[in-house]
């Protein structure tokens, strides 16, 4: 298969974590003898810095004419710590995904066995959590009018939903339910907001399309305690901008790391890939990022082109090499494992189809030195 993927690195952590998705899909591509060309672009704070605009129109372009899109994270604390900045870094991602139509933010919360015991939570209560959650993406109240009053006393963001929106959703979610276990949760706030009542009247209607499909329904302020309670109660979860937010994020305190997530940004002829964690920025430049989310986001990326068997042998690779315990400090303080030791062993072990214990120093990997025999 020939791929042009777009890399958009961004900002903080975001360039080292990105490196090494684009070195696993180098090696999937050598293995399987598959042709992925790959261009970079600039988005968030750096191209802020380098041409005025978070989303420059080159970059746009790129992203329009690849096959898809591998985003790193934006973001920088100057801007974080200045309320007054006019442009922000985080602009760029919600005009990309507006642009290029990503209205279904799809994050797998999935328990990785090897490190079930670095959850805070007990294993008994997380053992074979799988959860996907549909997360609408391109409405809401992130993208609704905004005010500011003139003595800066009021302001005001608005929460807007159109039937088409909540519609194209939820037949995805829907049809993504009958490959799993046919449940579907929707998280809502329809108590007290009238966005939320529109969701669900529009997502009742749609199940009966689905008859097979069990739809169950939850408000917010219950379902981020039941996440914790009992995660193996959820198969899928559909919401909107805000909660889907609130609950992927909180996805990794059952995983035991944010560093481990990915997710896939879909429409109906874009797709982009993105680890969930942020810049990280007191990281940056030290090599010890997780880069795990980003590669994880690559196999999300492989799947989304029917690359299977590809994308089964960069899990096989990444279990393997958590087994070993070649992990960064987010996983184990002690380990002195870096952001590309880790994205290292896992390029060696899909290259090598086998378990890395045949080819890997574990001595000289442990003190910093080259993982290689």
């Amino acid at each position: 298969m020939n791929l042009k993927i777009a890399v958009l690195s961004g900002d903080g952590i975001g360039p080292e974590v990105i490196k090494q998705a684009v070195a696993v899909l180098k090696a999937v591509a050598e293995f399987y003898n598959h042709t992925f060309e790959f261009e970079e672009g600039l988005v968030g704070a750096i191209a802020i810095n380098k041409t005025g605009s978070p989303l420059p129109e080159a970059t746009l372009n790129l992203c329009k004419s690849a096959d898809a899109i591998l985003f790193g994270a934006i973001g920088d604390p100057k801007y974080d710590n200045n309320p007054d900045a006019k442009v922000r870094p985080e602009q760029g991602l919600l005009d990309l995904r507006k642009e290029l139509g990503l209205f279904a933010n799809i994050r797998p919360i999935k328990v990785i066995t090897p490190l079930i015991d670095k959850s805070p939570l007990k294993r008994n209560v997380i053992e074979g959590t799988d959860i996907l959650i549909y997360r609408e993406l391109t409405g809401g109240i992130y993208y609704g009018e905004k005010k500011l009053s003139e003595d800066g006393t009021v302001a005001t963001d608005i929460c807007e939903y159109s039937q088409m929106e909540i519609e194209r959703i939820t037949h995805l979610a829907f049809k993504a339910a009958q490959t799993r276990r046919n449940k579907i949760t929707l998280v809502d706030k329809a108590n007290v907001m009238e966005s939320s009542r529109l969701w669900r009247r529009v997502v009742k209607e749609i199940a009966k399309q689905y008859p097979k499909v069990t739809l169950n329904i939850l408000y917010i302020d219950n379902a981020v305690k039941q996440m914790i309670l009992n995660p193996n109660q959820f198969d899928i979860i559909l919401t909107d901008n805000l909660f889907g937010d609130v609950l992927s994020d909180e996805g990794s305190v059952i995983v035991g790391s944010i560093g481990l997530l990915a997710s896939a940004s879909v429409g109906t002829k874009y797709a982009m890939f993105e680890p969930i964690h942020g810049t990280y920025p007191q990281a940056k430049g030290k090599n010890i990022a997780n880069p795990i989310g980003a590669i994880l986001s690559a196999v999300m990326l492989l799947d989304n082109f029917g690359l299977n068997e590809e994308a089964n042998a960069v899990r096989r690779a990444i279990e393997l090499t958590l087994e070993h315990n070649i992990v960064t400090p987010d996983i184990n303080v002690v380990r002195n494992f870096g952001t590309d030791h880790v994205g290292e062993t896992i390029v060696s072990s899909i290259l090598n189809n086998e378990d890395p214990n045949g080819y890997i120093n574990l001595e000289n990997i442990s003190i910093g030195k080259s993982i290689f025999f």
